[in-house]
């Protein structure tokens, strides 16, 4: 067996996926079966600079080549050989933001990233003159408000890009991207595949008004579908990648996408009616549709999958850094009194203990706001635990608490999604860090949601793997085969997948923990006012 995973390794029958997360940078390598061979990583963190969330372009390229010297090094411990060329090769990141660079590619301003919420003038002027929701994370709205700010360097701007965009540029040299990710830059019409060409003309026109000669079409990033070819690893993005020399170029890539399109690959929801969530420092929602919507609404994104077909995201910026947060106060806890538990031991002891919760959590109320929430109207967030004199706290409760937290702005959107335009969802899949722990968070997603939720090992290596999968698809595909009959046939055939139905009790018990979380904004308004 190891000898022909050597052999794989050696002749390239292999493919390769990078991720840049929100807190970490990840790297996983494929065999000819598409099951991952040998993993990378680098921890890495947004920084809050002059009042805005970004990343620096120098901690973009140390992530990125300490990812992939940790994955070559565990190639050679656990195989023996030197990771010299892979059969096919994509890169994957964070949606939406902003980067801006001259005609000399050097970045205007530093990276905005989907994060910030400091774009809500223009977010909601260009949904009202594109009738299009356009999101304040979303590159448009971004360039959108540059231009109102009077910023001085949207006159030098010659390109914007994501981070998926960028780093594929600089390993390929194509301004290209995925139609996914490309769909958190602008409204993109599903019947052609592109950018809407009627939005993009009246983008132009109304920046003309403002004063500002554009033309966007010129700015963007090209578009490219799953399975067409997207450039191929230069000498130069080689040397950046693999500082020593040893990964060769020439080795194909797949479209970058976002990590709302590998999510779906990595949980094979690319088919109408299905749908995932991803857990991790945000979390989302989504679910891919039948038809489209029938009006606009603020609180729900329109993007599409990798392959271009139309999907509804509910996105809240807050997800399971408050949670991790608390498990870390918890653990320095057991440190000082003289007990051992490592992070997951913690994690996991806590995440059990809410199981003996009341159902509602006991009256006890939290918000995980670090940053704003466009769902529920915030521009900054506050961390809060509130309780009542007569609430029930105890270690349990207030654990559910905190874990209805992490999913209570999410039911708020796919409250619009599900209850209000009837969309059809037969299935489910779940990821990320907050589903680790089986059976608890899945179990208290099938109560917000109110169906059926699936996890399984599948979608364990996350975006990074689901960027090899398109990668894999890319290269391997039959003529004429779509993304998701490749997925369901070669990938994702026999899968062990667990689904937890939604509990009677559970669902009547978060119910009324989301009426308390709604009505109790108010307290988060005002210590968003007040301090």
């Amino acid at each position: 067996m190891i000898e022909d995973i050597r052999a794989a390794i050696a002749e390239g029958r292999t493919a390769l996926g990078i991720e840049f997360g929100s807190t970490r940078i990840k790297a996983v390598l494929t065999g000819p079966d598409n099951q991952p061979l040998a993993t990378g990583g680098h921890d890495w963190e947004n920084q809050f600079v002059a009042r805005v969330w970004t990343y620096s372009l120098d901690a973009v390229w140390t992530g990125l080549r300490d990812a992939f010297r940790s994955l070559a090094d565990d190639v050679r411990a656990r195989y023996g050989v030197e990771l010299r060329t892979v059969g096919a090769m994509g890169v994957s990141a964070m949606m939406h933001g902003y980067l801006a660079f001259d005609a000399n590619d050097q970045l205007l301003v530093p990276f905005r990233t989907w994060r910030n919420t400091i774009t809500g003038p223009a977010s909601e002027q260009l949904s009202a003159v594109l009738g299009h929701n356009i999101p304040q994370r979303w590159s448009i709205a971004h360039l959108y408000q540059a231009i109102l700010n009077g910023e001085e360097h949207v006159a030098r701007i010659a390109t914007i890009n994501t981070l998926a965009g960028y780093v594929h540029h600089q390993l390929t040299g194509e301004r290209v991207l995925g139609v996914g990710d490309a769909s958190g830059m602008f409204p993109i019409d599903t019947t052609t595949g592109g950018y809407n060409a009627a939005m993009v003309t009246r983008f132009d026109e109304l920046v003309a008004e403002a004063g500002f000669a554009c033309n966007l079409a010129d700015i963007l990033p090209s578009v490219r579908a799953a399975g067409q070819p997207a450039g191929a690893l230069s000498a130069a993005g080689a040397a950046l990648l693999d500082p020593s020399g040893t990964l060769q170029p020439g080795i194909p890539f797949c479209p970058p996408e976002g990590d709302a399109g590998t999510g779906m690959v990595a949980t094979n929801s690319v088919a109408p009616r299905t749908g995932n969530v991803s857990a991790g420092t945000s979390i989302f929602a989504m679910v891919v549709l039948e038809h489209e919507l029938t009006r606009m609404h603020p609180e729900l994104d329109l993007v599409t999958t990798p392959s271009g077909d139309l999907v509804a995201m509910v996105h809240c910026n807050n997800g399971a850094s408050e949670l991790n947060a608390w498990a870390a106060l918890f653990g320095e806890f057991a440190g000082r009194i003289g007990a051992t538990a490592d992070t997951g031991t913690v994690f996991e002891t806590l995440f059990r203990a809410s199981l003996e919760g009341d159902p509602d959590a006991g009256g006890l109320l939290a918000y995980n706001y670090l940053s704003g929430e466009h769902i529920t109207g915030l521009e900054e967030g506050r961390p809060l635990f509130v309780r009542t004199p007569d609430s029930h706290l105890t270690l349990a409760n207030f654990m559910r608490a905190q874990l209805f937290a992490a999913l209570a702005s999410l039911r708020i959107g796919m409250n619009i999604l599900l209850r209000e335009e009837s969309v059809g969802l037969d299935a489910l899949f779940a990821h990320g860090g907050l589903f680790r722990t089986r059976g608890v968070a899945q179990r208290y997603l099938a109560a917000a949601v109110d169906a059926p939720v699936s996890v399984g090992d599948i979608a364990a290596e996350g975006g990074a793997w689901g960027i090899a999968l398109l990668a894999a698809y890319a290269r391997d595909r039959a003529e004429g085969q779509s993304l998701a009959d490749y997925l369901t046939t070669t990938v994702f055939a026999g899968a062990a997948i667990e689904t937890v139905e939604p509990d009677p009790s559970d669902v009547a018990g978060f119910e009324a923990y989301v009426e308390r979380f709604a009505a109790g904004l108010v307290v988060e308004r005002a210590a968003v006012e007040n301090t």
